[in-house]
């Protein structure tokens, strides 16, 4: 498991079924997996649409890990550990 620290940010549309289910999952996940080592931040375009171009987002949600590089990008609700981990870099292809 990699000590690295990551900044993650979640973009949400409201307080949708999949929005929710986005959130609890990667909140488990990064409790589980990422044990401290992680900023989250989670907006919703709801609340600030301007920051959807600006990060070109397509589909929501839509969880971007800037740090550590390379920069991934994962969409959908986060149900599929696996893709997670592997977005994350923890564990390999």
């Amino acid at each position: 498991m990699k000590k690295e620290h990551y900044k993650l940010y979640l973009y949400v549309a409201g307080q949708t079924q999949k929005s929710q289910r986005a959130i609890e999952n990667l909140q488990k996940y990064c409790k589980e997996d990422l044990k401290g080592n992680y900023t989250l931040e989670i907006i919703d375009l709801r609340e600030h649409p301007h920051l959807a171009e600006g990060e070109q987002i397509i589909a929501i949600p839509t969880l971007i890990k800037k740090l550590p590089s390379p920069m991934r990008v994962l969409v959908g609700d986060l149900s599929d550990k696996e893709k997670f981990l592997v977005g994350m870099n923890l564990i390999s292809e």
